[in-house]
């Protein structure tokens, strides 16, 4: 991701451009959860979400109809290190700060 933006040649085009940006800001929080785990934990969270998702409704399809790319297969390889993340999350954290624990007062 780095090298792609520190050493671009040429320019973006609209989605490529969108989602440089949006890894590297996501790697800066990422960055920041290793000093802050717990409350970086919603970052933690999203990172499986998204994952998860696509891996679920991109890459299995693909894979199943025997249509996967080389780039998507890198792509897939990639997200997969998503699943160590249930192994180090704080489910009881998790379930006592965000499900269980009345929600904060919106006024």
């Amino acid at each position: 991701m780095w090298p792609d933006v520190v050493n671009r040649s040429h320019s973006w085009e609209l989605m490529e451009g969108v989602v440089q940006c949006m890894l590297v800001a996501f790697w800066v929080l990422c960055v920041l959860g290793l000093r802050y785990p717990l409350k970086m934990l919603p970052v933690l969270l999203w990172e499986l979400a998204w994952k998860s998702l696509w891996l679920i409704l991109v890459a299995l399809p693909m894979w199943i109809s025997g249509q996967m790319d080389s780039s998507t297969m890198e792509t897939a390889i990639a997200c997969l290190w998503i699943l160590i993340f249930p192994f180090v999350i704080p489910w009881r954290f998790v379930f006592a700060n965000y499900l269980k624990k009345r929600g904060d007062r919106w006024i």
